[in-house]
């Protein structure tokens, strides 16, 4: 299974936006972000006023790595999106937002989608009842996700059953947190889908 295996924080100081991969030491302050905004790379390095292609670029990037999609994937969502009913960029929000490990990160059993892809892969969690390892596997209305029950005793769900009494999911997903299950109600719409990233510079950056 492929994946970024380097510091994640210079991520967000390349994309100039806070990305939140680190779960909780993003809203501290040892959050790399913070302390160092710029750029990573040569001490004093300014950020360059971009063109079109640069902007779109960059946004194309920063969804990639929110969701910690490698570029080959990335496209290939991108491809089945486009051929997809609808608006190209929120099918393509849509369907990133379905996958097995963001909804597990979305019902709060994970603090990021780093640590809820690790778990997925772990083999922690169930749908529908049968055990599921892939942390890209496409979620529908009515799939239930649970954690297995030989794993609940484990420290990350110990801690999970902690946070989940505050925890507050999305509306398009019915949480169970006495039962460490969740269910997908419906496909998730543009306004239930992160507002600040903006899907029609991935569109115009792939339609080129």
């Amino acid at each position: 299974m492929a994946r970024y295996t380097e510091a994640v924080c210079r991520l967000c100081r390349r994309e100039g936006a806070k990305l939140f991969l680190k779960g909780t030491r993003c809203y501290s302050k040892k959050c790399a972000f913070e302390r160092r905004p710029s750029p990573p790379g040569q001490h004093g390095v300014r950020r360059r006023k971009m063109g079109d292609y640069g902007i779109q670029l960059r946004e194309k990037q920063k969804v990639r790595r929110v969701y910690s999609v490698l570029e080959r994937q990335f496209q290939n969502y991108f491809t089945d999106a486009e051929h997809q009913d609808g608006v190209t960029g929120e099918n393509l929000l849509r369907r990133l937002e379905t996958r097995l490990d963001n909804v597990v990160f979305r019902l709060g059993f994970a603090s990021s989608r780093a640590q809820a892809r690790q778990l997925v892969a772990h083999g922690h969690f169930t749908v529908n009842g049968v055990p599921t390892d892939v942390p890209s596997y496409l979620l529908k209305p009515g799939h239930r996700i649970e954690v297995r029950e030989s794993r609940r005793e484990r420290d990350p769900f110990k801690t999970a059953k902690e946070t989940l009494r505050s925890h507050q999911a999305p509306e398009w997903l019915s949480l169970e947190p006495a039962r460490l299950a969740g269910t997908v109600v419906s496909l998730p719409r543009r306004d239930q889908m992160p507002l600040d990233l903006n899907e029609q510079l991935v569109v115009e950056y792939y339609s080129r």
